[in-house]
């Protein structure tokens, strides 16, 4: 059965004139004649009646007639479905993206885009750098905001801005409160990290600014999730890291045990955010997303405040 023989019967039923349809498909009467004796052969029953005084359909003839115009409809669907996804304008583009970038980033590309683009649907999920790439390799993510620049070269990528990390204390420990922190007092407490593969930029930063201030770090809990690692250091007398935009968050909570950011200089540890895809990437819709997030410049990062208490001693 070939779509253009359904096309021709909808014509017949619709004018029910063999002349007046045939000229509307610019076809010959003939050849219209043809095509719909081939239907009817495909499927074995009479779709026309007619005589030299009036064309009808019959009982099959109505019946097929429904079932013709929804293949057609969904035909026209499905090509301009595919159309507006070749060029861009609607479909599915899939963000993986950390703290900083749902906080800074995604919002502001997405509230852009979706005033030009309201078909196109973003789907978020949010995760470590080492989960996001992985997913990016794998085809499971089309874009992913993640810490450092990636050194495959199967991604392409683009700095976004710099991001510096917050040491991470219960409102219980010593440090609460402190207006700030060399790093180097980190050698007398017991830290709270993550696996080196979950975030490489982020653990390497970490661990050379240690190396900078001339100590080594005793990790004495290693947790993967970092809103884990915000409970584990509200309950126990261990330091965690954050980048300032997650431990402001987590420092503006209320009640209970609670997580507090805790400035660190000399050195402060810092990260470049990039935004990151596949290098061979041929989606119109991730250079669209791409396109947004450039558009979103300048992002607003907030910067670290001190509590105004006194420092202790």
């Amino acid at each position: 059965m070939e779509l253009r023989h359904l096309v021709s019967f909808l014509a017949i039923a619709e004018e029910l004139h063999f002349g007046r349809a045939a000229a509307r498909l610019h076809l010959s009467q003939p050849s219209l004649s043809q095509q719909l004796q081939r239907l009817e052969r495909n499927l074995g029953v009479e779709l026309v009646a007619r005589t030299s005084h009036d064309v009808r359909l019959t009982a099959a003839g109505r019946a097929f007639e429904a079932e013709a115009r929804s293949i057609i409809s969904q035909m026209n669907k499905a090509t301009h479905t595919a159309r507006e996804v070749a060029a861009g304008r609607t479909g599915v583009v899939r963000v993986g993206f950390n703290f900083p970038g749902g906080q800074h980033v995604v919002p502001v590309a997405m509230a852009k885009m979706a005033t030009d683009y309201p078909d196109v649907s973003v789907s978020l999920v949010e995760q470590r750098t080492g989960p996001q790439l992985a997913g990016l390799a794998s085809g499971e993510l089309d874009v992913a905001i993640v810490y450092g620049r990636p050194s495959s070269p199967e991604f392409a990528s683009r700095r976004l801005f710099r991001v510096p990390l917050v040491a991470v204390v219960g409102n219980a420990h010593m440090w609460a409160g402190r207006g700030g922190i060399a790093f180097g007092e980190l050698a007398r407490q017991q830290c709270v990290l993550f696996a080196r593969e979950k975030s490489p930029a982020m653990y390497d930063a970490i661990h050379a600014a240690a190396e900078a201030s001339g100590i080594t770090l005793t990790v004495a809990h290693e947790v993967d999730d970092p809103s884990a690692t915000a409970i584990v250091v509200s309950v126990k007398p261990l330091v965690g890291f954050a980048s300032v935009s997650r431990g402001l968050h987590i420092g503006s909570a209320v009640g209970g045990p609670r997580p507090t950011p805790v400035q660190l200089y000399d050195p402060v540890p810092t990260l470049d955010l990039y935004v990151v895809w596949r290098a061979a990437n041929d989606a119109p819709l991730v250079d669209l997303f791409l396109e947004y997030v450039e558009a979103s410049r300048p992002f607003q990062i907030p910067t670290y405040r001190a509590p105004e208490v006194r420092a202790r001693r």
